[in-house]
């Protein structure tokens, strides 16, 4: 190998190592997935969460680009309230059984400079998939005292009708079908 050769070598390995993407595991302890919904036409609303999310994110920075792979079990649905979720997790509604699964997998990333403000992709709920954008609501990354590592946090929300994936219970006494979906999010570079 000549010096000239091996010069462009280690230029080309360079460039490459200083725009390449990061991946982040989903750190299921500091992940929750939650939602609001209406009861009975305005008279309240129900609050619950998903306890149990896995996945992964990549993202580029200096390229602007970026992907989601999220998994959420919907057996892990939490309204506070037994009686509730057990309601919630029947046929009724999100029929757990047969649907054990809530994905989420992105389309595309929006930057604003370096930092992702909004998630293009694709939400599959009750077996329907239908598309969904993420508004990024807060992002930030540190260096995780603990850990050692990086560390990315978001705060993301978006708004779905659940007649839309099937979820149609109480819709024929008034409820009212928007869903308001707020994720919170850690993730740890691997």
């Amino acid at each position: 190998m000549n010096f000239k050769h091996l010069i462009v070598t280690v230029l080309a390995a360079t460039a490459t190592s200083a725009f390449a993407a990061d991946t982040y595991a989903i750190d299921p302890s500091h992940t929750f997935p939650s939602f609001e919904a209406d009861h009975m036409g305005g008279l309240s609303t129900f609050r619950g969460k998903f306890t149990k999310t896995s996945g992964t994110i990549v993202l580029d920075r200096a390229a602007k680009t970026g992907s989601l792979d999220i998994t959420i079990d919907a057996t892990t649905l939490d309204f506070g309230h037994e009686k509730m979720n057990n309601h919630a997790k029947n046929k009724d509604m999100f029929d757990v059984t047969q649907f054990p699964t809530v994905t989420y997998k992105s389309k595309s990333i929006t930057f604003n400079g370096d930092t992702p403000v909004a998630v293009n992709g694709e939400m599959t709920l009750h077996g329907v998939t239908k598309p969904l954008t993420l508004t990024i609501n807060k992002f930030k990354c540190i260096q995780h005292p603990m850990l050692k590592r990086e560390v990315c946090g978001a705060d993301a929300s978006a708004e779905f009708n659940r007649g839309d994936y099937g979820i149609g219970y109480g819709l024929q006494m008034g409820f009212l079908p928007t869903v308001k979906l707020a994720i919170q999010v850690e993730a740890v570079k691997q």
